[in-house]
């Protein structure tokens, strides 16, 4: 783990500065999902194979398997486009997104994730079943349920209950990993609200919020596509990201 400083952004500059990514650059909403899905696809490979390809492509016929809980909001379109990368990896990615947007752009990610032959399914498999053991064992666990939108209130079913069950899976040897803020979390506060839910790793998208202070886990950052002054704008250091990687290790 390094010693880099990134600087932190509570929740009013972060949603201000999603704001300004689409104004003065001419970002799109479908653009910036697009790049934070790589990033958090970029970081679940690393955490999954330690960065090693050549591992991916021949560890003994067996593929990973990635579970994503995906939420209503772009939280959650981050998680779909994850998944979709995440097969073109070579891993095996399977989808929970139990209310789906009517909005055209998650109408289409969810298409693509279909064509890629990705289960979509409305809750997270139970593990209960003895016989089924081996299909709800997962490499990684992908929480994009909440962003940094959230506030305060406990979670409300049915991310409450998935809250529980991702805990479950953690307990069962899986890795639990958290896109950008830890469900549940307050963004400013961290686990305001006692939910006991603490992933092993955090990738923070564009730059960390003021609740990663307190994350204790493995902590990656995703944001090389912000434009200098920007960056400079919200007092942002961006790391020296590796070669052609989306994502750095802090």
């Amino acid at each position: 783990m390094s010693n880099i400083q990134t600087g932190y952004l509570n929740a009013q500059d972060a949603a201000a500065l999603d704001v300004e990514l689409m104004s003065t650059p001419g970002f799109s909403l479908e653009q910036l999902m697009e790049l934070a899905g790589l990033s958090v696809a970029e970081a679940v490979y690393e955490v999954a194979f330690g960065g090693d390809g050549e591992k991916a492509s021949n560890d003994g016929g067996r593929k990973k398997r990635v579970l994503l809980v995906c939420g209503p909001g772009n939280n959650g379109g981050d998680g779909l486009v994850a998944a979709r990368h995440l097969a073109h990896f070579g891993l095996e990615s399977t989808i929970v997104y139990p209310k789906q947007s009517s909005k055209q752009h998650f109408v289409n990610l969810v298409k693509q994730c279909e064509d890629m032959g990705i289960p979509i399914l409305q809750e997270i498999p139970s593990t209960n079943d003895s016989s089924k053991v081996e299909e709800t064992k997962y490499d990684v666990i992908v929480d994009a349920i909440f962003g940094f939108s959230f506030h305060g209130t406990a979670p409300r079913e049915p991310y409450a209950t998935a809250i529980s069950q991702m805990v479950q899976l953690q307990k069962e040897q899986s890795v639990l990993l958290s896109v950008d803020v830890p469900s549940g979390w307050d963004v400013d506060g961290g686990d305001l609200t006692g939910t006991n839910f603490h992933p092993d790793v955090l990738i923070s998208l564009t730059a960390p919020k003021l609740s990663a202070k307190k994350f204790e886990g493995r902590h990656f950052v995703g944001g090389r596509f912000l434009p200098p002054s920007i960056a400079e704008k919200y007092g942002i250091q961006k790391p020296p990201y590796p070669g052609v990687s989306q994502v750095m290790e802090l």
